[in-house]
């Protein structure tokens, strides 16, 4: 994904000091942009820019992914009634907070003279704000960089447990296969032909995720982008259907799930809220820049619907037995297994996309330090080493709606809910912030804190005790034969 003609301008790099580029750099590179005053009307050139619609297909693919095939579990977590609900806040609360950043970038550009800024850029900016924090703004900007790496490997993790989950289930009811779509008792794919763990499966994929990554140019797969996206958007109005064609009568389930799995909840559904990473990197490329708050509130309103039905309807169509992801409960018949090969097909070109962030962040200045002639070669033995990392992390923790929920609660707290509060108090403390507008940004980032915490502790707890489960019932069985 980097050309070595990238590699060779970057001079001296330093691990957190370049901006951050996102996946959107590579399939939509930046114009050349005039000043934050001219980009408040509109960029200079017809074609410099994305425009309305082209930013809200960005948004909106940069929102839903894995995270909301997972939501109907984290509904199941915190309850028919209160898990909507609690969506539906943690969705307000999340536009809240991508508004403030761009409200924040805003202001902050146009006080430092600078067409654009990354959000690692906006913190660091932000911090040189207080004088007793200005000394220390580049630790801002590198905490910021640092979740954002921990996040998209965390994206790349889920992904290799996803395919190997999804693709093992077809496999293994391949030979059961029918054309009828009827929903069997447990509203699960009958398993007939268990084959091997789903850990060989993740080592299978490793290869070919590895060759993928190798990709000069991300531009190279926009066709193929543009496909996973119309197989996933097929594959979701298939998923709708047979749910909402197969809720069950009558509904009988909690409607306020346990206090000790919330925090699960609480971790997928802020891993599915964090696109915050895609915010300014989509209002950097827009054509008309003051466009894109309508745009947000659009796009964002689109998503946080999709995910408040598509996770109440799992959950009152397949209940107590909802899997780590929707697509695990489809029934045993080919349209519904085409299904899971589909969007399979769009997660494992969606990984290229993910892996693009922390791969422009961590190899390049590690290439300023080896000769011309090996650069090629180091970069290629990086990315295969990153690769492996995150298979490595994702065989440790084979739980699909753990991996979720651990990575949401680990990075996406910090990125979408704590941030980009304490960000604002920074940036707008000398121009008189209202009382009621500091007080509303705290409480959102003590909740975000105290999420974190939580989300963390009960997800590592239940990984634990899943292992040691699988554990015992592998000894039993040894013992048995």
């Amino acid at each position: 994904m980097i050309a070595s003609s990238d590699v060779d301008n970057r001079g001296e790099a330093s691990l957190f000091s370049d901006p951050i580029p996102s996946e959107m750099d590579a399939l939509c590179p930046s114009p050349p942009g005039p000043t934050r005053p001219q980009r408040d009307y509109e960029r200079i050139g017809g074609r410099a820019g994305t425009s309305f619609c082209q930013t809200l297909i960005h948004l909106l693919k940069g929102n839903i992914g894995t995270g909301l095939l997972g939501l109907p579990l984290a509904v199941k977590n915190a309850g028919l009634v209160l898990g909507p609900i609690s969506l539906l806040f943690m969705g307000v609360v999340a536009i809240n907070c991508m508004q403030v950043l761009v409200k924040c970038s805003h202001h902050l550009s146009v006080k430092m003279n600078r067409p654009s800024l990354t959000y690692g850029e906006v913190v660091q900016y932000g911090m040189e704000n207080v004088s007793w924090l200005r000394r220390h703004s580049q630790w801002g900007k590198r905490i910021v960089n640092v979740f954002l790496i921990i996040t998209q490997l965390g994206f790349c993790c889920v992904y290799f447990v996803f395919l190997s989950d999804n693709i093992k289930q077809v496999v293994e009811a391949a030979n059961a296969t029918t054309f009828n779509c009827h929903m069997n008792h447990t509203n699960q794919t009958q398993i007939l032909v268990p084959s091997f763990d789903s850990r060989l499966y993740m080592l299978c994929f490793l290869p070919a995720l590895i060759l993928l990554v190798f990709t000069p140019d991300l531009r190279y797969l926009a066709p193929l982008s543009l496909v996973a996206n119309l197989v996933m958007s097929a594959s979701l109005i298939l998923i709708y259907f047979y749910s909402i064609t197969n809720i069950r009568y009558p509904i009988n389930l909690p409607k306020v799930g346990r206090a000790k799995d919330y925090p699960l909840f609480f971790g997928t559904a802020i891993f599915a809220f964090e696109g915050i990473g895609v915010v300014l990197p989509l209002e950097n490329k827009m054509h008309r820049p003051q466009s894109f708050i309508p745009v947000l509130y659009l796009g964002m309103g689109i998503v946080t619907f999709l995910y408040i039905s598509l996770g109440t309807i799992g959950y009152l169509c397949f209940g107590e037995h909802i899997g780590g992801s929707i697509t695990l409960n489809l029934p045993n018949c080919w349209m519904y297994q085409a299904v899971k090969l589909l969007y399979s097909f769009g997660i494992f070109i969606t990984f290229a996309l993910q892996f693009y962030v922390p791969a422009e962040i961590l190899i390049p200045p590690v290439l300023t330090r080896v000769s011309e002639r090996w650069e090629k070669t180091v970069d290629l033995l990086l990315r295969t080493v990153l690769v492996i990392f995150t298979c490595g992390l994702a065989i440790l923790i084979p739980e699909l709606d753990l991996v979720i929920s651990l990575v949401g609660s680990v990075s996406s707290s910090f990125l979408a809910l704590i941030f980009p509060p304490i960000l604002q108090i920074l940036t707008f403390h000398t121009e008189g912030l209202s009382p009621l507008v500091t007080v509303k940004n705290i409480i959102i980032s003590v909740i975000g804190f105290i999420g974190f915490l939580t989300g963390t502790y009960i997800a590592i707890v239940e990984i634990v005790a899943r292992n040691a489960l699988k554990r015992e019932e592998t000894f039993s069985s040894y013992m048995v034969q």
